[in-house]
């Protein structure tokens, strides 16, 4: 698989919130939140769930082994990780079943509803917003988007160049899992913080998985927001895993109402 180097990704030391948030749900502020950037996921939070990961991994370690490791891991099971220890022969068959599932995935892209919308509401308030995906645009294009928004994704480079040409909305910087190391290490997350120049407690990082990208941006000094559409999680499980969001949401259109009234937005 190709992959990205990036000799340098300069730290950046999260500065603590100004003062601790609960969910959405519960959350009564009196004074606005300074916010200069938005980081999105992409499958499951930019684009509606089409992937059977369940499927996928039984595929990748058979069923008794996907029995056992799910048990042991109740939060979900990290593929890419686990294959990273396997040897070279069986991680090319494991990467060419993932990449399969992600095909057919490409194939039923669907953009996710309030999606659009909140993009042109972030692009009215000059605020930076990223996913997860390596831009593959002319460096002009890059130029005239850098200042507007981006992207952190565990999916490939060719899963973010069609959704940018698919649904006309372009993220920089949008790094995939050719970024290395890959959600939910907090690296991207910096990396896209220090090429906006902007503190990670200034940024947030919006997306649909608390081991994923909760962790991610928790680990960085990030606002976390979990998009939990189909109510998958509850207070048990951030207690399990020592992770819980900033704020809980249902839709693209609850986080829109969450920047819009809970936040002040800057450039």
């Amino acid at each position: 698989m190709p992959s990205l180097l990036f000799k340098c990704i300069p730290f950046i030391h999260p500065k603590p919130h100004p003062s601790p948030l609960s969910l959405v749900t519960a959350m009564s502020t009196k004074t606005k939140t300074r916010l200069r950037g938005v980081v999105f996921d992409m499958d499951g939070t930019l684009t509606v769930p089409v992937i059977d990961f369940s499927s996928m991994y039984k595929a990748v370690l058979g069923e008794t082994e996907y029995r056992r490791i799910r048990q042991e891991n109740p939060s979900g099971i990290d593929i890419l990780h686990l294959i990273e220890s396997w040897s070279p022969d069986e991680q090319r068959k494991a990467n060419e079943i993932i990449l399969d599932f992600e095909r057919l995935g490409r194939e039923r892209l669907q953009i996710m509803p309030g999606a659009a919308e909140l993009c042109g509401f972030l692009d009215s308030k000059k605020i930076r917003f990223a996913t997860e995906c390596v831009l593959a645009w002319s460096i002009r294009e890059v130029m005239i988007w850098s200042d507007r928004r981006g992207l952190i994704t565990r999916n490939v480079k060719e899963a973010v160049d069609l959704y940018h040409q698919r649904f006309e909305i372009v993220f920089s910087p949008a790094l995939s899992r050719e970024f290395r190391p890959y959600k939910p290490d907090p690296a991207p997350l910096l990396h896209i913080c220090s090429t906006w120049d902007v503190q990670p407690n200034e940024v947030m990082m919006v997306g649909d998985s608390l081991k994923d990208d909760v962790a991610c941006g928790k680990r960085a000094g990030a606002f976390t927001c979990l998009l939990d559409e189909k109510g998958r999680y509850c207070s048990a499980d951030f207690t399990e895993l020592d992770l819980e969001p900033d704020f809980k949401v249902a839709s693209l259109a609850e986080v829109h109402s969450l920047l819009e009234t809970t936040f002040d937005l800057m450039p």
